[in-house]
C-alpha cells in the first residue's frame, strides 16, 4: 500500500481514539463531581492536566470552570486537541482513504461530524452536554465495530490498530498520572476519605470497572488499580495490552526491521513497573518516561513507513 495511505489510516485511528477518550473523560468527570463534596481537590483543572494543555487553555481562558473547560475540550476549533478538532481531522483522513475502507465507516464518521457541528452550542447546558457526549461515544463504538467486522484484517487494518493502540496507551498513562495526586502524602484527609470513589472513576474513564471486579476480585485500592491498568495483557485499555498489540501489528507489517529492538525495550520497561515499591514521585517519573517512549516510538513509526514525520 502507498505510504501516504498508511499514514492517513494511522492518523484516522489516532484521531478517532482521541475523540472517544475526550468524550469519555468529560462524561466520567461530570459524574465524579456529583459524587464528591466541595473541597475535594478534583476540579476541572484535572482534565486540562491530563491532556497537558495548560498553556493552550490559558491562552484562551482566564478562569478554570466547568463551562470554559468543557467548551475548550469539546468544541474549541482553535485547539487542535479538542473533540471537534480531532473528529474533523478524522473525517478528513477517512474522506481521502475511502477506497481502503467500508462505505459504512465513512458514513459513520461523517454522521458524527455533522452531529457535532450542528450541536456545538448545545454543550452550554449540562443536560445537553451529557446527550452530546453519549452520542459521540456510541458513534465511536459503532465505527470500531464496523472496521472490526467488515474490514479485512490485512496491512491497512494493521496501521489502524497501530494508531489506535499507540493513542490509547498514551491516554491511559496520562490518566494514571492522576494517581500521583491520589497517592501524594500531602493529600487532604477529605481526599483520603473518598479515595475509593476516585479510583473507581479512573477505572470508569478507561471502561475497565467491570473487568477489574471480574479479574482482580478484591476491593478497589490504588496499587491493584495501577497494576491492572498498566500490566494486564488481556485488558484492551491497559498499557501492557496496547504495547503487545502494537508489537503484533509491527511484526506483521513489511520493512519493520528497525523497530523490534525498540519494542522489546518498551515491553521490558512496562513489565518492570512495580507500583507497590514506588513512591509518588517515582511513579510520576515512570509515567513521564513511558509517555516519552511512546512518543519516540511514534517518531520511529513515521520515519519507517510514512513519507514525512509530522508532529501532531
Amino acid at each position: 500500500m502507498l505510504s501516504r495511505s498508511a499514514e492517513r489510516l494511522y492518523w484516522l485511528a489516532r484521531y478517532m481514539e482521541r475523540t472517544e477518550n475526550i468524550a469519555r473523560l468529560v462524561s466520567v468527570h461530570m459524574n465524579l463531581l456529583l459524587d464528591l463534596p466541595r473541597g475535594v481537590e478534583m476540579g476541572w483543572q484535572q482534565l486540562i492536566r491530563i491532556n497537558a494543555s495548560q498553556k493552550d487553555f490559558y491562552e484562551r481562558n482566564k478562569v478554570i470552570n466547568e463551562r470554559n473547560v468543557t467548551r475548550f475540550l469539546l468544541t474549541d476549533l482553535s485547539y487542535s486537541g479538542s473533540l471537534f478538532s480531532s473528529l474533523s481531522a478524522a473525517r478528513e483522513n477517512i474522506r481521502t482513504s475511502r477506497d481502503l475502507l467500508p462505505d459504512e465507516a465513512w458514513e459513520q464518521v461523517n454522521e458524527m461530524y455533522l452531529f457535532a457541528k450542528n450541536n456545538l452550542e448545545a454543550i452550554a447546558s449540562r443536560r445537553s452536554r451529557v446527550l452530546f457526549v453519549n452520542e459521540i461515544l456510541k458513534g465511536c463504538q459503532r465505527f470500531a465495530g464496523l472496521l472490526s467486522g467488515y474490514m479485512s484484517h490485512n496491512h491497512p487494518y494493521r496501521f489502524i490498530r497501530l494508531g489506535k493502540n499507540l493513542e490509547r496507551a498514551d491516554m491511559t498513562s496520562r490518566i494514571l498520572d492522576l494517581a500521583s495526586l491520589l497517592l501524594a502524602d500531602s493529600r487532604s484527609d477529605e481526599m483520603r476519605q473518598y479515595e475509593t470513589i476516585l479510583w473507581m472513576n479512573i477505572l470508569k474513564a478507561l471502561n475497565a470497572l467491570l473487568m477489574y471486579r471480574l479479574h482482580v476480585r478484591s476491593r478497589i485500592n490504588g496499587d491493584d488499580v495501577l497494576n491492572f491498568l498498566l500490566l494486564d495483557i488481556n485488558l484492551p485499555r491497559s498499557v501492557g495490552c496496547c504495547v503487545t498489540d502494537i508489537a503484533d501489528c509491527i511484526n506483521k507489517l513489511p520493512n519493520h526491521d528497525a523497530l523490534p529492538e525498540k519494542l522489546v525495550e518498551l515491553k521490558a520497561y512496562v513489565q518492570a513497573i512495580d507500583t507497590r515499591r514506588t513512591t509518588q514521585l517515582q511513579l510520576r517519573g515512570i509515567l513521564d518516561d513511558l509517555q516519552n517512549k511512546l512518543g519516540e516510538l511514534h517518531v520511529q513509526i513515521a520515519a519507517n513507513w510514512f513519507l514525512r514525520a509530522e508532529a501532531e
